[in-house]
């Protein structure tokens, strides 16, 4: 990263981190001894390098104990005289993510299994399915806790927010409430990095559905 001609940009997210950058390549030039393979085969390997980065971006493991979470926090958090947990929308909502996640690590399972046979180094179009389903599962996890936290969403504390009991000032809410909205707005990302998912759709197209 300190090769002549490499800048790096911070990009501030809509929650005020600033985790995401540009990267630019000015004239950059690297010595034979960093070189990986062969030349001029960079874009296979990252094409390659690609396709594992979105297999990891599905994240069931994530997503399962953020649903477990939820289904823990909308027993206790109540709307009106009910725990969460038993209003019919928010339960048609939570069965839905949890539909939708079991297929996903359904398919992350034959992805992992077809890697047995698929020819070394050729990437895998099916990642881009893992990609698309898993950030949307991803975001759908962050609006369920914000329908459970309800309005002690609303108030924005950054020392909160990075922790409990961080601030010198009581917590408005729950003490896990102050997270919640800006994890919601920090993982809009998700549709983008890795390659966004309107790409994603059109390596779908081609790769899988010959279009």
């Amino acid at each position: 990263m300190k090769t002549p001609g490499i800048t790096v940009m911070t990009i501030q997210t809509i929650d005020g981190g600033v985790e995401v950058n540009e990267v630019f390549f000015d004239d950059v030039r690297v010595p034979v001894a960093n070189l990986v393979g062969e030349e001029n085969k960079g874009w296979n390997y990252a094409k390659f390098l690609l396709g594992n980065e979105r297999t990891n971006i599905a994240r069931v493991g994530v997503s399962k104990e953020r649903l477990r979470r939820i289904r823990e926090l909308a027993s206790i958090e109540r709307l009106g005289d009910e725990p969460m947990i038993r209003n019919p929308r928010f339960r048609e909502k939570l069965a839905a993510a949890e539909i939708e996640l079991k297929a996903l690590e359904m398919t992350q399972m034959r992805v992992i299994a077809s890697e047995r046979t698929r020819e070394k180094g050729k990437p895998d179009p099916a990642s881009s399915v893992l990609k698309i389903k898993g950030s949307e599962i991803q975001q759908m996890t962050t609006e369920l806790l914000l329908d459970v936290v309800g309005p002690y969403a609303l108030p924005y504390s950054p020392e909160e927010a990075d922790g409990p009991h961080l601030s010198n000032e009581p917590p408005i809410g729950p003490d896990w409430a102050a997270s919640v909205a800006p994890t919601y707005f920090n993982w809009r990302k998700v549709s983008i990095y890795g390659g966004s998912n309107e790409i994603q759709r059109n390596i779908i197209a081609k790769a899988i559905l010959g279009l």
